[in-house]
């Protein structure tokens, strides 16, 4: 059975039983700050288990996109290692959300493995949670005592609450689980030992392929449980293990899937599966990288240097280093991968194939700049090396080690391989140092403490009344302390809302909560869990008056201009530049919007005018909104509204028309396009392969944009004494510029040869060494350039120049070859060690370093120190 028709059979079996096959959500997060990736197929259905929405189904099971590098599941570095994690993986999963319980849970994940995909029963374990004394909970006896319909007792493992209780974090809703393991060693490794004792002991042979979880308490931030109103089924069995049991391999890597990219990357480096260790890590960790890189591609997240987006751009470097190291590729390759990939889950997944151009394009530039960063990185550590030689111990420090691993991607294991190759060792120690400082920072830039609700009034409903209203009449229902950075905030759930919360691009809304005895500032509105929260810095004394919510009206009608303009500038792209123009990302806020865009190459100034000249027209064309509300999915793409990748939309959606603009949005916009006003485009630029970045001004801030550029004409035009051409009268102005530089550039060439030859009078020996020491009124330039004039004319040669300039000056320091190799002198450790004199720093190579400082009366000191070295 490949691992195609695994899925589907699963599907087939739970719709059977009367679930509802749901589409996988996006594996990128957009609109949940406490999560990055989903990483458990029950993430999208966290509302349900809140109480925060209701579920239009009681029952339903899908195949959810996963990945876990990151937080509290991090299995990164044992990928490609063991033959059983994974970065990106699909749980299989099935859902009753307050239908069934424990009796059908258990019943039909036992009649599936074994009935239908005829799993042998005596290869099959279970486990159920033992209880927990400090939670005061009993062992999971109704569990047990279903499983002894279906399995002899002694297969049944009462487990730990660290194996067998499932909770979604810190707070929320949990419960016990049972697990499903099945024993794939062979039957002489089995009569050896028994496959019991070996449950839950991280045998890559004998695996959990199922967990079947009981959401039945809710974990208050005292630590405390409670019941939940109640109980639900959350089930997750991964596809790749399932697969290796099913087709009787002993590793994830061995099944179809993963085979068909493992042969590939055999055909791209030569090299063959099951040949040797360190080869077989690559071949593993390259085949499931490119899966995490290319899904995460396709749901809109791009590799970069901060949150998400970071998380990818480790995976697929982590991918290229272990290609680099042991597959002997140092050129792309990876995008070859792509098209196999989509041979194997495009059915599944039709994002992927509809993508494959821009994943493709994505992952080469990223490929090539690695490379280039490797190169880079080389020849760094060949400097740190020469520098670090003449070290007694004959070891690169903790802090280059981790400079290398930090800025140019240098896997610890690299740079030790590079280190001995030169007859040295690296400081371990010293590196963790610095690894686990950079992880504290990080932790503590996103470390919140959350404390429980505050129930104020019992209800679950909070309304968003914004579209129509921007202020209204409230009760404050709930609230909570949070604490950010060390900073005390609050969160508040009204009973409805004007603030808009952030989604879609789109901005928070603030404003304040106001009554006779209070008025309360709203810094933010953000979406948690469903539920619209207001962030304040205070709260008020007494919650029981009601207050009047009042959303600042002026903020609000700026942020509907540039979203509004938002829809206006990707219809005119899609018209000017071509269909292929996807959204790839936005910012809207009152005082510019960004808009990030599918597209090959760089939008020329022609086709900037023209994008912006169109939204101009359709601004003063005064087009009238069409707004409407609650228009299932399939006919709102019928009107022409897109549905973008990595995004999850309801079965009805809210669809913003502006003529022949129509698009899927729940933001924020203006009655009419002439409210707009002004628009300019304000800059073009690459965020990534594929991806280009428009920014643009409207409304009041364009006005301000034209005033400020009218004003500064009128003072250019001052200062060139008002000419009949301002452009030309700059250019002529420019190149009379050029011109007297260029004359500048002789009379300094003109000076420095009489400064070299007053230089050569000045040279003196010391130590054998002929050595040069001044002060000079050149530049660093022209320094530079004496400096390797006189070290190519005299032998020897040891040249320290330096110059001031006001409140700066530098220093020079230059050695012949020979005094490097045979007399141990290093320009860079000379220029360290006197650039204090200065009060400045720097370095440099062996026989050439510079230095910068802010103390021109230390520059004689440095030079007489320099001299006593000799």
């Amino acid at each position: 059975m490949t691992t195609s028709e695994i899925r589907k059979t699963f599907y087939k079996y739970f719709e059977d039983k009367g679930h509802v096959i749901v589409p996988s959500a996006p594996m990128v997060v957009k609109d949940d700050p406490t999560l990055m990736f989903i990483n458990a197929g029950m993430n999208q259905f966290k509302d349900y288990f809140l109480g925060n929405e209701t579920p239009k189904n009681r029952r339903v099971a899908n195949s959810q996109k996963c990945l876990r590098v990151s937080g509290k599941h991090n299995d990164l570095e044992e990928v490609g290692v063991d033959t059983y994690h994974h970065t990106m993986f699909e749980m299989l999963g099935n859902w009753s959300f307050g239908d069934y319980f424990k009796e059908k849970g258990i019943e039909w994940a036992w009649d599936l493995l074994t009935e239908v995909y005829k799993l042998p029963k005596d290869r099959l374990y279970v486990t159920v949670f033992e209880g927990d004394k400090n939670d005061k909970l009993q062992i999971d006896q109704e569990s047990i005592e279903i499983w002894k319909k279906y399995i002899s007792e002694d297969r049944i493992i009462p487990a730990s609450k660290k194996d067998n209780f499932w909770e979604m974090g810190e707070i929320g809703p949990c419960g016990p689980c049972t697990e499903i393991h099945i024993d794939l060693r062979s039957d002489d490794e089995r009569q050896h030992k028994d496959g019991k004792s070996l449950v839950n002991k991280d045998h890559p042979q004998v695996i959990e392929i199922w967990n079947i979880v009981f959401i039945q308490f809710n974990r208050l931030a005292n630590k405390a449980l409670v019941n939940l109103p109640e109980t639900h089924v959350d089930t997750g069995m991964g596809l790749e293990r399932l697969a290796m049991a099913l087709q009787g391999q002993k590793s994830n890597y061995d099944t179809d899937l993963f085979q068909s990219l493992i042969k590939k990357l055999e055909i791209i480096s030569g090299v063959h599966y099951r040949a040797n260790e360190s080869t077989d890590i690559a071949l593993r960790v390259v085949s499931d990288h490119i899966r995490a890189i290319a899904f995460s591609i396709a749901d809109g997240q791009l590799p970069s240097n901060t949150g998400a987006g970071y998380v990818i751009r480790r995976i697929l470097r982590r991918a290229l280093k272990y290609a680099y190291q042991n597959l002997n590729l140092n050129t792309p390759f990876l995008g070859e991968l792509v098209s196999v990939l989509i041979k194997e889950m495009g059915d599944a997944y039709p994002e992927i194939e509809k993508q494959e151009k821009l994943i493709s394009k994505v992952i080469q530039e990223e490929e090539i700049s690695f490379f280039r960063t490797l190169e880079q990185g080389i020849k760094r550590i060949d400097q740190i090396i020469e520098n670090s030689k003449s070290s007694q111990k004959r070891e690169l420090e903790g802090k280059a080690v981790f400079e290398l691993y930090d800025t140019y991607g240098f896997p610890v294991d690299l740079t030790s391989l590079i280190a001995k190759e030169n007859e040295m060792s690296i400081d371990v120690d010293g590196f963790n140092k610095f690894l686990e400082k950079q992880k504290d920072r990080s932790r503590n830039a996103s470390a919140i403490e959350t404390e429980d609700w505050i129930e104020l009034h019992e209800s679950n409903s909070s309304s968003f009344i914004g579209y129509d209203q921007t202020e209204a009449n409230v009760t404050v229902l709930r609230y909570r302390k949070i604490i950010i950075k060390g900073k005390t905030h609050y969160q508040l759930v009204l009973d409805k809302t004007p603030f808009y919360p952030e989604g879609g691009g789109q901005v928070g809304d603030t404003g304040h909560l106001e009554n006779n005895e209070h008025q309360i500032k709203i810094f933010d509105t953000k979406k948690e869990n469903n539920l619209i929260v207001h962030f304040t810095n205070e709260i008020p004394s007494n919650f029981n008056p009601e207050f009047k919510a009042i959303v600042d009206s002026a903020k609000r009608l700026n942020t509907a201009r540039n979203h509004s303009a938002t829809h206006l500038l990707h219809h005119a792209l899609r018209k000017v530049l071509g269909d292929h123009v996807e959204q790839k990302g936005s910012l809207v806020n009152s005082r510019y919007l960004r808009f990030d865009f599918s597209h090959f190459s760089k939008v020329t100034e022609e086709q900037l005018n023209e994008i912006e000249n169109l939204v101009i027209q359709d601004i003063e064309r005064n087009i009238r909104l069409n707004e409407q509300r609650e228009v299932p999915i399939e006919t709102a793409k019928q009107m022409g509204a897109m549905a973008l990748f990595g995004e999850k939309y309801e079965d009805t959606v809210r669809v913003i028309q502006f003529d022949e603009s129509v698009e899927l949005c729940g933001g924020i916009h203006v009655p009419s396009t002439s409210d707009i006003g002004l628009f300019k485009i304000t800059s073009e630029s690459a965020v990534a392969a594929g991806i280009r970045r428009i920014e643009c001004i409207s409304g009041d801030i364009a006005k301000t944009y034209f005033r400020d550029q009218t004003a500064m004409l009128e003072n250019i035009s001052a200062v060139l004494k008002k000419p009949k051409n301002i452009e030309k009268a700059i250019h002529d102005l420019i190149a009379k510029n050029t011109e007297l530089s260029k004359e500048i550039d002789v009379l300094n060439k003109d000076k420095a040869v009489l400064i070299k030859k007053d230089l050569k009078k000045k040279m003196t020996t010391v130590n054998g060494i002929n050595f040069l020491g001044e002060k000079v009124n050149l530049n660093a330039a022209s320094i530079k350039d004496i400096l390797f004039q006189l070290k190519g004319e005299h032998d020897d040669f040891v040249g320290v120049l330096a110059y001031a300039d006001k409140n700066k000056c530098g220093i020079s320091v230059i050695l012949s070859e020979n005094l490097v190799d045979g007399k141990n002198l290093n320009a860079s450790k000379i220029i360290k060690d006197i650039s204090h004199h200065i009060q400045g720093g720097g370095g440099g190579q062996a026989f050439f370093a510079t230095a910068g400082g802010k103390d021109p009366n230390g520059i004689e000191a440095a030079i007489n120190e320099a001299k006593s070295m000799l």
